[in-house]
């Protein structure tokens, strides 16, 4: 059972970073792919049916930490205090934004609420774990700007693969610059989680082992992330965005399996579950309310597939 809801915490957490990680990079683009308001607005249609349902991957995940691994959930959060708060602040800053730009006779503080309510979250969630795996701020700063570059990659190959005309063009220049960014920046990243002798505070240095499935999903997340380069270079969007999708999942399997050894500094997973009997009821709640929720999920996104024109 604490393997089980391990994996399942660690599946809630990628979701949302592969689904917001778009969301983020589109609200931080949509002012520069836009000339004008219009296409603008065309940007944002992309994320408007999905971005507020994306978030319940955060409350889910949050949730099962909470009911299925207290001791954990209390130290994470309570250590990373204040930038847990910033990202809250955010979350709500870029809802506001999106509720009420077209609500309102001058967007403009929408425009930059949606802007840095986006690249709060995209930062300092990679600072975050980052900060969980190694010591030192220069682990998090770096965890964090490569975050925020796979959100702005991710977010602009999602809006050329989503939109028509010039927005799209724009949108494709955008993600060849962030991905000549996030490239050398993942590699730095991602070598340190691969790394058996870095000075991680959690994984590493408790138990002094190394972690092969880190180890791998680092390297090909690597791989992965040059191949979408080069297909947003051939005009490949579906594939690109497949690639960064990927790319984002295989760094978050890379991270859960180095918190898997110890997700705080000398605290085991067993040390951090729940009783057995909590276990098995959150086992058969989710059993009975997550496919409900992942069809549902997967028929908004399939509804809303094609492309976003720009608006008459």
């Amino acid at each position: 059972m604490i393997d089980l809801w391990f994996l399942v915490i660690a599946f809630l957490w990628t979701g949302y970073f592969v689904l917001e990680g778009f969301d983020f990079g589109v609200g931080m683009l949509a002012p520069f792919v836009g000339g004008d308001d219009a296409e603008q607005r065309q940007s944002l249609q992309t994320i408007g049916p999905v971005w507020d349902g994306n978030e319940v991957w955060l409350i889910t995940a949050v949730g099962a930490m909470f009911a299925a691994f207290p001791a954990w959930y209390s130290g994470m959060f309570s250590s990373f205090y204040l930038p847990v708060v910033l990202v809250l602040a955010g979350l709500i800053v870029r809802g506001v934004g999106l509720e009420w730009r077209g609500k309102v006779t001058h967007p403009a503080w929408c425009d930059l609420g949606i802007v840095v309510g986006s690249a709060l979250p995209a930062f300092l969630w990679g600072a975050v774990f980052a900060g969980l795996l190694f010591d030192g701020a220069v682990a998090a700063l770096v965890g964090g700007a490569f975050t925020l570059a796979m959100s702005l990659l991710h977010g602009a190959v999602f809006l050329a693969l989503r939109t028509e005309g010039h927005v799209r063009r724009r949108a494709r220049v955008a993600a060849l610059a962030t991905g000549v960014v996030a490239l050398p920046l993942g590699v730095v990243a991602l070598s340190g989680i691969a790394s058996a002798n870095g000075s991680a505070t959690g994984a590493a240095s408790a138990t002094g082992a190394t972690s092969v499935p880190a180890q791998a999903a680092a390297l090909v997340a690597m791989a992965v992330l040059a191949a979408a380069v080069a297909l947003i270079w051939r005009r490949r969007e579906g594939w690109a965005f497949t690639a960064t999708a990927a790319a984002i999942a295989l760094t978050s399997v890379a991270v859960f399996a180095r918190l898997k050894q110890a997700p705080l500094p000398g605290l085991t997973l067993a040390e951090a579950a729940s009783a057995p009997y909590t276990l098995t009821m959150l086992t058969w709640i989710g059993l009975i309310t997550l496919p409900f929720v992942l069809a549902y999920q997967a028929w908004t996104y399939w509804v809303f597939r094609k492309r976003v024109a720009l608006p008459r």
